[in-house]
């Protein structure tokens, strides 16, 4: 797809008015004032428009002057200064990589942040504010510099999604991991990389301040520069612009934005990404805002103007006392999300499915071998997760707890090891089926239920029991996360299914779908009792603590039902994953035949997360490494990507749960280290 940013500057000159700019810049400028205005009089005291009015003017009771001069005059202006620095960072990001999906978001600027700080909190450091943003600098800059190393700046295509997306699960999934190993330490963290303007004061917004007018500063100089990038590399060459120089500069300036406002109010999600693009229309129609002087600024005002709507609309909708414990970057992410959806159904996509890799032929022998010795690797950890922990077994225990004799500790310790084992086991086995369906039905491998969005909806209903019901039991689990990977799938599948599965739109639109599950899961969790937020927190890392049989036998089932369905229709999986034409040719219903596999990913998917919580880049990496042993027949690759998945999982929750024991990490914690790397290297094979 050519998903690229079409600069202001590229624009026609004949299409734009020399009249409007100024006229448009003040409307926006009267609407940032309202929107503060009207912030200023929102929040949990019983202080309203005349309150503050008297506290301005030096006439007001000091308690309410208190509240307006230390909370609501910060807090609205942290969301100005945070909203401006955001639309002026994704306005400055989208024109240099000619990309109008780049942003801090989407270039994983706030997770590298989010990681930086928290590796900082974990050491129990503590700095202040400016060495706090400097070191989320760092961090923020050495993400985006991967991922825009992985994606290519100037490429404009959806690469930059899928390496952003990846790198950000696989630096939060660290982070995380972080937040369940030191708990004390980082105290507060999880909260504030939800993204909320509440401030205690001016000292934050003073000394983020300087940064935010350096950076801006600095682009503005740089205008001349970025816009002759909008011509093109050759064409900027000639006019004697340093095309790399200039890049890095702008990339290094918009990571400074970002930083802080990602200090000063934690990660206000996708601001940078919708308000360049709410301008861009403008830009096509007025002269003054086609040149990046008058289209950065005008990006800040949107920026600012969607923060302090998001959190008005926020404290008008939602009662004051619930709203004050919202983030205000819950809201904009969501927004972001619906926004990134509708852009994905808008953009013109011309990348189909990808065509089939060359077709390669494996001897039935080393089939035969591969899956006996994936067999034998997945009795040994089979083994080695029942028998080592945080007391350690021998054969003979088991098979005494096996007939009833065994002690009253070993048979609590088996009780207990048994349900965890087999869950890590049938969630490997069923999340590589699902995502060899997934791969087969779209022809993309890149496709995976967690990259579309279909593990964050069955995640979300997951969390939604057990946040509302916590003694919810296994078959309730699997029916709220099947309900939720339904809905997310028919959003994903309904929504890309237009004109075939074109491998952007279908990306775009579940990394949306994702987003906003991620949203509201975070909603849950802070709204929550604190047990239930542990609860689901622990839940989300993929850990399989707690399990019992009851909870692992709906997964056993549906695994079972779907190798046998996989197996049996494999033929047809080999067809459906080849192109267009033939399946019809050979009187294959194919609009059936993908909604059926669909369906079956999407349960198996559902009824994983459920037993196991969210456990990302199986779906990935099993089936291209089976792929890779045995060749692409799905007789040969089901029956290996099962095996390679139950044997990653395993292992994953083997490692995190007795390397530093008594403490734990979750399946999918470690499942997303491994995943990452892996991901990313497929991107970089693919960029030919």
């Amino acid at each position: 797809m050519a998903v690229t940013a079409t600069t202001p500057a590229t624009r026609p000159q004949a299409a734009t008015s020399r009249t409007g700019a100024a006229p448009v810049t003040a409307a926006l400028v009267l609407l940032v004032v309202a929107l503060a205005l009207v912030d200023i009089t929102q929040g949990t005291a019983a202080v309203g428009a005349p309150e503050v009015w008297k506290a301005l003017t030096g006439r007001a009771d000091p308690a309410d002057a208190s509240v307006v001069i230390a909370s609501r005059l910060p807090r609205m202006t942290a969301g100005l200064l945070v909203g401006a620095v955001l639309g002026i960072a994704g306005a400055a990001l989208q024109a240099v990589s000619r990309n109008v999906l780049a942003s801090p978001d989407t270039l994983a600027v706030n997770a590298g942040s989010y990681l930086a700080l928290g590796l900082t909190a974990a050491f129990g450091l503590s700095l202040p504010l400016f060495a706090s943003s400097a070191i989320a600098f760092a961090g923020g800059l050495a993400a985006a510099a991967v991922v825009l190393a992985l994606s290519g700046l100037g490429a404009g295509t959806v690469r930059l999604v899928l390496a952003g997306s990846a790198l950000t699960l696989g630096l939060t999934a660290v982070t995380e991991g972080l937040l369940l190993l030191f708990p004390r330490q980082t105290e507060g963290l999880y909260q504030w990389n939800q993204g909320s303007i509440a401030q205690n004061g001016f000292d934050g917004v003073l000394q983020m301040a300087p940064i935010a007018v350096l950076g801006l500063a600095g682009l503005l100089l740089l205008a001349r520069r970025v816009d002759a990038l909008a011509l093109g590399d050759d064409a900027a060459r000639g006019l004697g612009v340093p095309v790399r120089a200039t890049r890095v500069i702008a990339v290094v300036l918009a990571a400074l934005l970002s930083t802080a406002a990602v200090t000063l109010a934690g990660p206000i999600g996708f601001v940078g990404l919708c308000a360049p693009a709410l301008v861009r229309p403008l830009a096509r129609r007025f002269r003054g805002f086609t040149r990046s002087r008058g289209f950065l600024p005008v990006a800040g005002l949107t920026g600012a103007a969607l923060v302090l709507g998001s959190d008005v609309l926020l404290r008008a909708v939602v009662p004051a006392d619930i709203a004050v414990a919202v983030p205000t970057g819950v809201v904009t992410s969501l927004v972001g999300a619906v926004f990134l959806i509708v852009m994905a159904t808008r953009v013109r996509d011309t990348a189909g499915a990808t065509a089939a890799e060359r077709l390669r032929i494996r001897s039935r022998t080393r089939f035969l071998t591969t899956t006996a010795v994936l067999v034998a690797v997945a009795v040994g950890v089979t083994l080695a997760g029942v028998l080592l922990g945080d007391s350690k077994l021998l054969l003979g225990d088991v098979a005494n707890w096996a007939q009833g004799q065994a002690g009253r500790t070993v048979t609590f310790v088996l009780d207990t090891r048994v349900p965890r084992v087999l869950a890590a086991l049938f969630a490997g086995g069923a999340l590589a089926l699902a995502g060899t369906l997934v791969q087969a039905v779209t022809r993309n491998p890149l496709a995976e239920p967690g990259i579309l969005g279909v593990s964050g909806g069955a995640a979300l209903g997951a969390v939604l029991l057990v946040t509302t019901v916590p003694l919810a039991g296994g078959w309730g689990m699997a029916g709220a996360a099947f309900a939720g990977a339904a809905v997310s799938s028919v959003l994903v599948f309904g929504l890309a299914a237009r004109g075939g599965f074109r491998q952007n739109r279908l990306v775009l639109v579940g990394f949306g779908v994702a987003t906003g599950a991620a949203a509201l899961i975070s909603l849950l969790i802070i709204l929550t009792d604190p047990f239930n937020a542990t609860k689901a927190l622990t839940w989300l890392s993929g850990s399989t603590y707690g399990r019992t049989l009851p909870d692992v036998a709906p997964l056993a089932a549906v695994l079972a039902v779907g190798v046998a369905v996989a197996v049996a229709r494999r033929a047809e999986l080999d067809l459906v994953s080849l192109d267009e034409d033939t399946p019809r040719l050979l009187g294959l219903g194919l609009g059936r035949a993908r909604l059926g596999f669909l369906a079956l990913a999407v349960l198996l998917s559902a009824t994983a997360v459920a037993a196991a919580g969210t456990i990302g880049f199986v779906g990935l990496v099993a089936p291209h490494a089976a792929r890779a042993l045995v060749g692409r027949r799905h007789a040969r690759v089901v029956p290996v990507a099962v095996l390679l998945g139950a044997v990653l999982v395993c292992t994953a929750d083997l490692v995190g749960r007795t390397v530093i024991a008594p403490a734990q990490l979750g399946a999918g914690l470690m499942t997303a280290v491994i995943g990452t790397p892996y991901f990313l290297y497929l991107l970089i094979r693919s960029r030919g």
